[in-house]
């Protein structure tokens, strides 16, 4: 009897119970995203309520089947905020890694392989990562105001330096290679070159990069709306949960615990993702399993 159409090869499945075996703190930090993704895509339907509403009656009540996680000093739920509250690191996150990735990706390709551009932006380069993030953030809050996208603009430009650095050791290593080397001499067209050849080598690194970006996003945007140069104080996020719970922390610590433990947890599967997906990407590490 034939195998069902929906298995997957014999091949893929001795390579993927080893990785399941070797690294079960990878799968578990996964599927811990994978919730805190859902939950953030599908707070409405998280059994919220509306994270901005206040009542002063209910204000700093503890846990209750009323309120799961308690009230802050407005009355607000804190469970509903801290999911809603997931939707800005998810988004920053993804944010700041997809377009720092994008862009230290082009300008790591062009300045690696054309050698007269190398010196002038990796200075440039330099420039930037000398720009502390937070900074930077305060400096845009005071002249655009405090939003989501100032916020992401903010942590993004200092994070292109770091990938460019990346994507540029990468493509110094990859165009002396023979095959690079062979489609110069024939008159292979630069774009193509860079697409073609020396792109593929890029994407492995730049993955692992990418999770570790998206940690650091998500702990800088938290650290940003503590210091009051973040997200608005009207748009719930862990960051800003937390800079108004220390305040009551001896008398309702549920306001400063839940958030904290959620942005440890999502910033700890993250690097844990990142591990895993940097030692089964390596060739040499990949070997070994």
């Amino acid at each position: 009897m034939s195998a069902p159409a929906t298995s997957l090869p014999p091949a893929r499945l001795s390579g993927l119970f080893p990785f399941l075996k070797r690294y079960p703190l990878v799968v578990i930090a996964g599927l811990i995203l994978g919730l805190i993704v859902l939950a953030a895509v599908f707070a409405p339907f998280m059994f919220t309520r509306d994270p901005t509403s206040m009542s002063p009656l209910q204000r700093l009540r503890p846990a209750s089947e009323a309120y799961w996680l308690g009230t802050d000093h407005l009355g607000r739920d804190v469970w509903s905020r801290l999911v809603y509250g997931a939707r800005v690191s998810v988004i920053v996150g993804l944010a700041v890694a997809g377009l720092s990735v994008i862009i230290g990706l082009v300008i790591g390709l062009i300045s690696g392989y054309v050698r007269w551009l190398d010196a002038v932006v990796m200075r440039i380069m330099d420039g930037l990562m000398a720009i502390p993030g937070i900074l930077l953030a305060i400096a845009l809050v005071s002249v655009s105001g405090a939003s989501l996208t100032t916020v992401i603009i903010a942590i993004m430009v200092p994070e292109i330096p770091r990938v460019v650095r990346l994507v540029r050791s990468v493509v110094l290593t990859v165009r002396e290679e023979p095959y690079v080397e062979a489609a110069v001499s024939i008159g292979t067209r630069l774009p193509l070159i860079l697409t073609r050849h020396i792109l593929p080598n890029c994407i492995p690194p730049l993955i692992v990069q990418a999770t570790y970006v998206c940690a650091s996003a998500m702990l800088t945007e938290a650290i940003l709306s503590f210091l009051g140069a973040g997200t608005p104080p009207t748009i719930p996020s862990w960051g800003n949960m937390v800079a108004e719970g220390r305040l009551l922390f001896q008398i309702a610590p549920w306001n400063l615990l839940w958030p904290g433990v959620a942005l440890a947890v999502t910033i700890l599967s993250v690097n844990i993702l990142g591990d895993g997906l940097r030692d089964r990407l390596d060739p040499k590490l990949a070997k070994r399993m």
